[in-house]
């Protein structure tokens, strides 16, 4: 529940103010964490004592002290050296480290209940029962914010976004699988799309300075209460996927915001299969040649105005109308008839739909 990293910088820091060497053992006897090599000695001396009744004891020079979690032995503290004074910093450190387990423990179980809530793995009276219990307002409202980077550190982006939010915050910070990482962000006063884009670009930022590349963050809508904080999860979930396909330059992309992908996204590979044989016949888009493709691209930008992407593309007018001329007669699609372009436009998003989709068959 509470890692041996955090044990470790625990009792290091304890250790700076006191100038006591200190060393966490399990009941076995094994060590978890300590500040000197030469106490992984007092294994056996430590496995002895967790059988024992005392609380506390003074075994060849070493403090021992028991630490419980509800009334459960959990850990034994050494610490080093005699007197009172060191009698007096270990029994400070079981203290401190105990409340730590609570604070841990209280942190998992609100960690589990999020992470089930965002599963839809809860009933609807569970939702409302286990939030009362861990004191967590169910009409507030949330908005749910994946963030992805490509670092495969997920458990290190996990404690550098939850040391971003901090401890105290009414926002919860999970992950339900290796790959990303998931914010339900309390909204107190603006809700707005502008206020949720600020927030991402802030993590993003903050992600850059921690030197995790190319953070990727996607977000549902907003829901007025916690039993409909799965649904945005899910859209969430579905922005980065359609984010990755139709929008890959931008490293932010709200549920609201996919258009068109979203449909595209939703339809099953054979359909995507006969739509594009229908457009194209025996042909596929990657058959045309990067100047095509180019003017294409480029005739899409410019809300297919003839002058102005001849203009940006540096060609004569005339130079322009005849690729289009030519690229109906390969395809039976103008583009300067809206209809056609619209199509058209429909057609090279399945494509880069199909191509994403299939990647992940290989």
């Amino acid at each position: 529940m509470i890692s041996n990293q955090i044990l470790q910088n625990t009792i290091e820091g304890l250790k700076a103010i006191a100038r006591v060497e200190l060393c966490v053992m399990d009941i076995d006897g094994k060590p978890v964490a300590m500040t000197a090599d030469d106490m992984e000695q007092c294994g056996r001396p430590a496995a002895e004592f967790a059988k024992s009744p005392a609380d506390s004891q003074e075994i060849q020079g070493y403090q021992y002290f028991k630490i419980f979690d509800e009334q459960q032995l959990e850990y034994i503290l050494i610490a080093g050296g005699v007197g009172e004074d060191v009698y007096m910093v270990g029994k400070m450190v079981a203290f401190q480290i105990q409340n730590l387990l609570v604070a841990y423990k209280e942190r998992f179980d609100k960690d589990n209940f999020i992470k089930n809530l965002l599963l839809d793995n809860l009933l609807l009276v569970d939702i409302y029962g286990r939030a009362k219990k861990l004191h967590i307002q169910t009409d507030e409202k949330r908005v749910v914010l994946i963030i992805e980077t490509e670092d495969t550190r997920e458990s290190n982006v996990l404690e550098t976004m939850r040391t971003y939010f901090g401890a105290n915050s009414k926002d919860f910070v999970t992950a339900v699988d290796e790959n990303n990482v998931i914010v339900v962000k309390d909204l107190p006063g603006g809700d707005s799309a502008r206020e949720i884009d600020r927030t991402a670009d802030s993590i993003a930022a903050f992600l850059g300075k921690e030197n995790f590349r190319n953070a990727r963050i996607a977000y549902g809508t907003v829901v007025n209460e916690l039993k409909e904080v799965s649904r945005s999860y899910k859209e969430a979930k579905m922005a980065l996927d359609v984010g990755k396909i139709f929008f890959g330059e931008r490293n932010v992309i709200a549920y609201s915001e996919l258009g068109i992908g979203r449909l595209i996204y939703q339809l099953p590979i054979p359909l995507c299969k006969m739509f594009i044989k229908e457009i194209f016949g025996g042909k596929s888009p990657d058959d045309f040649d990067e100047e095509t493709l180019t003017t294409i691209n480029k005739f899409f930008e410019n809300s297919l105005n003839v002058s102005e992407t001849s203009r940006q593309l540096f060609i004569h007018r005339n130079t322009l109308v005849y690729r289009l001329d030519k690229l109906q007669k390969s395809t039976g699609l103008d583009l300067r008839v809206f209809e056609d372009a619209i199509t058209f436009k429909i057609a090279l998003m399945v494509v880069k739909y199909m191509k994403y989709m299939e990647s992940f068959e290989y």
